[in-house]
Formats: structure tokens, sequence, C-alpha cells
């Protein structure tokens, strides 16, 4: 052990005994709590967020196994009553067996001194190397021999600088015992003066911090890992936040389709975004003029979320609008949705209902696709138009889409959105009664930006599970 006494300054006086034991009687309280939370932890390999937070309980657990260690060898100078006492209590605070040995192995201490060339080992040091306690204890000279090539020079210089220049030594170095483990010890030390002030011996206390390095590294590495996910996440965000925003129509507030006549629609939107800021998935809306004259109105949602989704999107809403343009009905344009979906790299659903107007007798022709329907309001009152037949896009090869017609009148107010608008996942039905609860208010010839604001404020700008999307379209007079 090394000497409690120092030429140049007083022995410490060591700790009261009750002291001691208030102090292992927390840290066996501690330890255990936490270690019951480790234990509880769900290790799953593809969660970097778990992993962390495990990692963190394994290195916590590590540092109070040390400090238990350490207080029970500062209670180790007292009687021998007192001696196994404390062992018992160790035993119950670490269980027992040879994971239990390591915990009261973790430090050991050794004195060499220069004079008589003398060496002092701990018996705790001679496990901590794996060497047999009667081979005796290495001297200066001989304790780079099992230290890696590495770390030797890390060694020479801690050591030449105590001898020498009378510096402390702080610091690690890896050494590979007799059976080829490689562990880690953490060295603290200092020389002891003599009467002149000379150099007499150096002592140092060695401190195996093995399991603790491992358990920083696997700290940092997990957290470094979460923090490339957190930041593959958060560009996978901003890059679907800006494909969403450069396919969707730049329009903002009221639109005016065809620029005019007097049976123009008075055309709004407005995008919801889910509760989770990250969930930007695949809905659309979209108001096109078509070259002869009539007017494109669409919505749609498609599965997933993300890149892939918002991708998707826009594929599927700039070959819409292409169709559209061309002169394809509804119907039939929905079918070639169909058969663009299913070859796609990436199989998707799809829901969306797509109409076409002609301000000429003011008609409506639509079709949808697994989509709910528009909801027609006039008079104070609304109700869902009757749906044609349609499946939702991609599930079925060669599916057949119906069209239906209807003639709309002056002040007549359409109202086209995708799932989602409500939280928590509401029914369909239950969106719909809501949608058409508001009628008394689309009424007395408000604008379509004025009934949208009215969607929002009864839907939440930000509460719902999923993300969604309205379009509201007035018949002018």
């Amino acid at each position: 052990m090394p000497s409690h006494l120092f030429a140049d300054r007083p022995a410490p006086q060591p700790p009261e005994r009750g002291t001691v034991d208030a102090l292992i009687t927390q840290t066996r309280r501690l330890r255990g709590g936490v270690d019951a939370v480790r234990r509880d932890a769900l290790v799953d390999e593809d969660d970097a967020q778990v992993r962390w937070q495990r990692a963190l309980c394994d290195l916590a657990v590590h540092q109070l196994d040390d400090l238990g260690s350490h207080l029970d060898q500062l209670r180790d100078g007292l009687t021998a009553e007192e001696e196994d006492a404390a062992a018992l209590a160790v035993e119950s605070a670490f269980g027992e067996g040879p994971e239990a040995a390591t915990l009261l192995t973790r430090v050991g201490s050794a004195e060499w001194d220069l004079l008589t060339d003398a060496v002092s080992w701990s018996e705790e040091l001679f496990q901590i190397f794996g060497r047999a306690a009667g081979s005796g204890g290495m001297s200066l000279d001989e304790l780079p021999a099992v230290v890696v090539e590495d770390d030797q020079a890390l060694l020479t210089t801690m050591v030449t600088g105590a001898l020498v220049d009378g510096r402390p030594i702080d610091g690690e170095f890896r050494i590979v015992r007799p059976d080829g483990q490689v562990r880690t010890l953490h060295m603290m030390g200092e020389p002891v003066l003599d009467a002149d002030g000379c150099t007499a011996s150096m002592w140092a206390v060695l401190r195996d911090v093995s399991e603790l390095r491992r358990s920083q590294r696997a700290v940092r590495e997990s957290r470094d890992c979460l923090q490339r996910r957190r930041h593959i996440a958060q560009t996978e965000r901003r890059l679907a936040v800006e494909l969403q925003e450069a396919v969707l129509p730049p329009w903002r507030g009221s639109l005016r389709l065809p620029q005019g006549g007097p049976a123009a629609l008075d055309i709004a939107a407005h995008y919801l975004p889910s509760s989770a800021g990250a969930l930007i998935g695949g809905d659309w809306y979209d108001a096109l003029e078509l070259p002869d004259g009539a007017s494109l109105l669409t919505v749609g949602d498609l599965t997933g979320h993300g890149v892939t989704a918002t991708g998707a999107m826009a594929m599927l809403l700039g070959a819409l609008r292409g169709m559209a343009v061309a002169g394809i009905g509804p119907g039939p344009l929905m079918g070639h949705l169909n058969q663009l979906l299913e070859q796609t790299v990436q199989p998707a659903l799809g829901s969306a209902v797509c109409c076409r107007y002609e301000p000429a007798g003011r008609r409506l022709i639509w079709s949808q696709a697994g989509h709910p329907a528009p909801l027609l309001f006039r008079d104070g009152t609304g109700r869902a138009l009757s749906a044609p037949d349609g499946v939702l896009l991609g599930a079925t090869h060669g599916a057949a889409y119906g069209q239906a017609e209807v003639t709309l009148h002056p002040g007549d107010l359409l109202v086209l959105g995708t799932g989602g608008l409500t939280r928590h996942g509401t029914s369909e039905h239950g969106e719909q009664r809501r949608l058409l609860a508001l009628a008394p208010l689309f009424d007395g010839g408000r604008s379509a930006q004025d009934c949208v604001r009215m969607i929002v404020e009864e839907f939440g700008e930000h509460e719902r599970a999923d993300d969604a999307c309205v379009l509201v379209a007035r018949i002018g007079s």
C-alpha cells in the first residue's frame, strides 16, 4: 500500500466510519435504482434513442460500482468485525460470485522504493494485472513490458516527470494481461520526498477503467448515431417541405377560374400540417384552367410520409395535370393514374377526387378513387354528392373508374378535402358531419377564402394525427 506519510505534506485523516457507512448505503440504494432502470429498458437494435439511453444506464452503473468499491476499501481500515460487516454489505449490494469479486479489485496500489529497489504491490493490483501474488510486484523498468506498445511512451513520460521533475502522475495506459485481455488502467501517483527534498520513492493508485471506458464509448457512439439519424430526419423533412412547396399551386388567397365570366369559380385552398411537424405526407390540392375554358379541381393523398411520399405525389400530380390539359376526362384519367402508380418502383396506395367544371353550363363532371365525395352546400344546407365507382389508386390492376355529373347553381359551394382533418383518426363520417354542420356559416355569399378560414378554425391548424388539405370553390352568379 502507498505510504500515508510524506515528507512534503501531512498524512490525510481517514474519514469517520459513520460517514463511510452512510455513503455506502446511499451508493447502494442509488446503484440498485439505476440497475432497475437498466433492466427494464427494452433494447431495440434499430432504435438509436433506446441504445443511447441503455448505454447511459450502463455508464452510471459502472461508475457507481467503482464508487462502492472505493468506499468499501476505505472501510477496510476498520476492525476485523467491521471488515466482515462491510463484506456482507457489499455482497448484498453488488451480488455474489466472480463478477462481484471484480468490483472489489478494480483499484490497486503500489510503491516503488528508489533507494532499496523494493516494490510493494497490493493484492488488488496483482489481480488487475492478472499476476500471481507470489510472483512479486513489477519494477518501474519491467512495467513497460506489459504495456501496449502505443502507450509505452506515455507511461515513460509520466514516470520520468514524477521522478525527475516531481510532477504528480495522472493518466491512462493499456496493458496486456497474461490471459491476453487488454485492460485500460488509470494511474494516479506522486513522488515521496525524503527529509532533504530528494525523491525517495514513488507511490501510485491504479484503477481498472476498462468497463467505464467501454460504456463511455457506447454512449458516445450511440449518441453520435442518434445525432446522425436526427440530422438525416431533419434533412429529409426539409427536402419534403421544399418539394411539396414547389409542387403545390403557388397561389395564395383566392383564385378565379376561368379568369372572367359570370360563372367563374372563386377558389381557395389550405394545407393543414399534422401535430407532429415531421409527418410531411403526400396530400395535394390543385386548381387549373384548361385550354378549352373548363377548370380542373382535385385533391388527393398518397400513403407514407417524407421525401418518398412527396416525390410520388409530385409525379402523380404532374401526370394528372398533363392528362387534364390533354382533354382526358376524370374517369379515364383516374384509370391512367392507377396504372402509373402500380408501376412505380416503390408501390404505394393513393386516394383522389378529380373534378372538371364547365362554366358554360355550370356542369361538374367528377370521378373518385377511394376518396370522400365532394360536399355541396346550397341554401344553408349541405350534402355529399353521390359517388361513382372507384377503388384506391394502385390497389387493383386494370381498375375502371366511373364518372358522375351534377349541374351547379350560382352561389353553390363545393368543399373537397383529404382524410385526416380531425385529430386521433376520427372516422370519415365524423369529419363529414362536422363539415356539413358549417352549412349555415357558409351561406350568405361569403368568399371561398372566408369558408376555408372557417374550416381551419373548426378543425384546428395543428390538431391532427396526419396532415390534410382542403379546397373550396364557390360558383359565381
